[in-house]
């Protein structure tokens, strides 16, 4: 039986549900404004029924991108009052993550750039499309197009390693870590430690974190963690889980999920180069 046209765009929408998610959320950095930029997109799309759309993946990439871009302006003034450092909400992968994961790492540097930059940077980086396709969907120029390109791509890789760290090590790296924070291994930690770490601790003001900003410095940022963990539950059950495209840990205190940790390496000499804790209970909810 011929399926209904409303069956039939439902269709389609399902099958590319999965792409405009990783899209959206690599744009956003939140579960909750990614669900409602799709559910957007996708009232968008059951208006039109999927009617002479030649290219029904082209015209959904295009809605959800665009209202990504819209959401962004409402995201900055909620950030305007966020207590302490902002970290993306963490999405826990499947066992073999996409190739279109985005780490942690990036999604922070990705914070510094405007909403357009991040948008062609994702869109050609991550996504593999072309200048001209992505110009299309921006109602650009491809010249503008590449003109942004350029600068956000400079943005990225001067304040990222251009290859990270081996998967391998990045889990070594993070059992390792862990251990000695649960363990209070000062000695441990600083020997993990690059001289120039960097740890973002994301409470939300909900729950302990570091601080209002990030804290700079070996010294400073083992003490902190190793003071940390006596203020923490007396147990806490640790799981290795793939987190935003690599190795983490997921805290739990009994059945609720307490912290998510993610760490990011100096490539060339694998030494922990910077920690990302959310312990915000709004953004560890999902998490079983």
């Amino acid at each position: 039986m011929t399926p209904s046209p409303a069956d039939a765009a439902t269709q389609v929408f399902l099958e590319h549900r999965e792409l405009l998610f990783s899209m959206v959320y690599s744009m956003l950095g939140g579960v909750a404004d990614t669900e409602d930029v799709l559910q957007e997109t996708w009232l968008a799309w059951a208006h039109r029924g999927g009617d002479a759309i030649e290219s029904p993946r082209a015209y959904l990439v295009r809605i959800a991108v665009n209202k990504a871009l819209a959401r962004r302006s409402a995201i900055a003034r909620r950030r305007e009052s966020y207590i302490g450092p902002w970290l993306p909400e963490p999405l826990v992968d499947a066992p073999e993550p996409s190739d279109d994961s985005v780490s942690v790492a990036l999604l922070v540097v990705l914070e510094t750039l405007t909403p357009l930059e991040r948008a062609v940077f994702l869109l050609h980086e991550v996504f593999g499309y072309a200048h001209t396709e992505i110009a299309a969907m921006l109602d650009r120029t491809p010249a503008a197009v590449r003109q942004v390109a350029h600068r956000a791509r400079e943005h990225v890789h001067a304040r990222r390693p251009r290859y990270p760290a081996d998967r391998r090590l990045q889990q070594e790296a993070t059992e390792r870590f862990t251990a000695a924070v649960t363990g209070g291994d000062l000695n441990g930690l600083l020997e993990l430690l690059a001289p120039d770490v960097t740890l973002w601790a994301d409470g939300g003001g909900k729950a302990p974190a570091a601080g209002p900003r990030p804290v700079h410095g070996r010294d400073a940022v083992a003490a902190l963690l190793v003071g940390g963990i006596n203020r923490a539950p007396r147990q806490l059950d640790v799981r290795y889980r793939p987190v935003n495209g690599g190795p983490s840990a997921l805290l739990f205190a009994g059945d609720s999920p307490y912290a998510v940790l993610t760490l990011d390496l100096d490539p060339d000499n694998g030494r922990v180069s910077g920690i990302y804790f959310v312990t915000n209970p709004d953004k560890l909810s999902h998490i079983s």
